[in-house]
């Protein structure tokens, strides 16, 4: 594993407890950072904080912004800061097609994608333009860029998170905050419960490399975005998707 300094910063992951959101929150302790899991599920945050060293766990639903207003006032109590904002929570939602797709789950895909992503970035900018520091990382997706049929929910609410990235990004160019989104291609995680096996089999048969990638791999680039040394990218989209996407 490469080695990165994120000594004496202090990073928020929500979705923290599994998955990539876990993955990440691993990687950025094993550089130095301290870490606050932000979970809708506390007790599973709890459990996840307690296997990383220098970690902390609060529940927060992200789609009540008074949830995250609270979770981030305990981190700030806790830690004394917020350095690196990552917003990993997220569901897949259900696999239809869009005349068939169902409200509630259309609504459900963007509460927690979209709004949870928004509300996030609303109540930590403030501490970060405070201190003119910050690293802010969206995890949006590839269905975002290019839209995967039977996942209408999913693939509007990622590319809401590209176009949510940039703005922010050129609000706080000026300051000493950057705003950046990755868009990976199907990682198997425990989202893969969500979904049907044919739509599984059509995510891999989009991949190049004829593999779904690792959390382990989305971390290591995370990592790097949230380091002093990305300093002069900010509003891109970085792709890791196993040459699925070139561009």
């Amino acid at each position: 594993m490469n080695q990165l300094d994120l000594r004496n910063r202090v990073a928020v992951v929500t979705g923290g407890a599994s998955g990539i959101g876990n993955a990440i929150a691993h990687r950025i302790a094993a550089s130095g950072g301290k870490v606050s899991l932000w979970d809708a599920n506390g007790e599973a945050a709890e459990s996840a904080a307690a296997t990383i060293g220098a970690a902390h766990a609060a529940r927060a639903d992200v789609r009540d912004y008074a949830s995250v207003e609270h979770a981030r006032d305990v981190t700030l109590r806790t830690f004394g800061r917020i350095d690196i904002l990552v917003n990993s929570a997220g569901i897949t939602g259900p696999n239809a097609t869009t005349w068939d797709y169902p409200l509630d789950g259309w609504q459900s895909v963007i509460d927690v994608n979209l709004t949870g992503t928004f509300h996030c970035c609303r109540a930590v900018v403030a501490p970060m333009r405070a201190a003119d520091y910050g690293r802010i990382v969206n995890i949006a997706s590839v269905a975002g860029k290019e839209g995967n049929p039977n996942a209408s929910a999913y693939s509007a609410s990622k590319a809401g998170v590209i176009a949510l990235t940039k703005s922010l990004a050129k609000e706080l160019a000026t300051t000493g905050i950057r705003v950046n989104s990755v868009t990976p291609a199907a990682v198997e995680t425990p989202l893969f419960s969500q979904m049907t096996e044919e739509f599984i089999a059509y995510m891999k048969s989009k991949i190049p490399m004829n593999r779904f990638g690792t959390v382990a791999e989305i971390a290591a680039l995370v990592a790097w975005l949230c380091t002093e040394e990305c300093s002069f990218t900010t509003g891109a989209a970085f792709d890791i998707s196993g040459g699925r996407s070139t561009y």
